[in-house]
């Protein structure tokens, strides 16, 4: 049992063809944009000011408005008409498909109530699966960190659907892993994921278009992506005085050789710019 995002789930029902779910993904990305693209929308902030604020954000993990006004580049007033923009043009993934006529309001409400069933199955077997293990602790943080920072680094949010099978670390084409030593201790974060998914994330972290991205720099990016993921691991796994030493991202090991230890833990991750394998150590 695996977790799937609401669009997958229905096109693998047979409720939505494909076509439907690209349409509805595309008009659901186009109704919620990030709070930067709109005040460069709106002419309240320049590309460069909104990468700024981006940027702080990466290491700060705060909210763009906070750090905005903080920051003396947005006022109270602005900000207000940012966020009112955004909520009120912000549309869930299912009111789309109804209202591209993809499916009727009644087939919707079927299908949200077998959706949240599926979901609630596949949460307890993975909570199941990581029950009892020495990393139980460290797998939920970083699934959380992943949780909240992907929309903002990658533009996609992203769901742990599962322990990952062998199939899953055999599909990585590309993994990228960050250890730390702290004192006695040593932590480790990694993503595996295909070449696609790779460079459909660096696009995100970079703002780039996909012409841009060659596989050496999408590999880079994803090195980038798991140093911040670590980043926010550290500061939620250990003390706040605690002295370690950062090794630099390394591709060098494949997700199966990361798994295969069995101070690891691997989980599959469904993001809606590819299926990911996170792996803690």
């Amino acid at each position: 049992m695996a977790a799937k995002f609401l669009g997958q789930f229905l096109l693998e029902r047979g409720t939505i063809t494909s076509a439907q779910l690209l349409a509805a993904l595309d008009a659901q990305r186009a109704s919620n944009p990030l709070l930067g693209e709109l005040a460069v929308h709106h002419r309240m902030l320049d590309a460069a000011q909104a990468r700024r604020i981006n940027e702080r954000q990466r290491a700060e993990d705060r909210r763009f408005g906070d750090i905005a006004l903080e920051m003396g580049l947005l006022d109270a007033g602005q900000l207000d008409v940012l966020l009112t923009a955004q909520k009120k043009g912000r549309k869930l993934f299912g009111q789309i498909l109804v209202e591209q006529g993809a499916v009727s309001a009644e087939v919707l409400d079927a299908e949200l109530v077998a959706h949240r069933r599926d979901l609630d199955e596949a949460n307890h077997a993975l909570a199941l699966g990581i029950a009892g293990h020495t990393l139980a602790n460290m797998a939920t943080s970083t699934i959380r960190v992943c949780n909240r920072l992907f929309p903002r680094l990658a533009g996609s949010q992203c769901q742990a659907s599962g322990i990952a099978d062998d199939a899953a670390l055999e599909a990585c084409d590309v993994t990228a892993h960050v250890r730390i030593d702290a004192g006695s201790e040593s932590l480790l974060v990694g993503v595996g994921c295909s070449r696609a998914t790779a460079r459909a994330m660096a696009c995100s972290l970079l703002s780039i278009p996909p012409e841009e991205c060659d596989e050496e720099l999408a590999i880079d990016a994803l090195g980038e992506l798991v140093n911040v993921l670590m980043g926010y691991v550290v500061r939620d796994t250990l003390a706040e005085d605690a002295s370690y030493r950062a090794h630099p991202p390394s591709t060098a090991l494949s997700a199966a050789d990361l798994a295969s230890s069995r101070s690891t833990l691997a989980m599959s991750m469904a993001s809606q710019r590819g299926d990911f394998v996170l792996i803690v150590g």
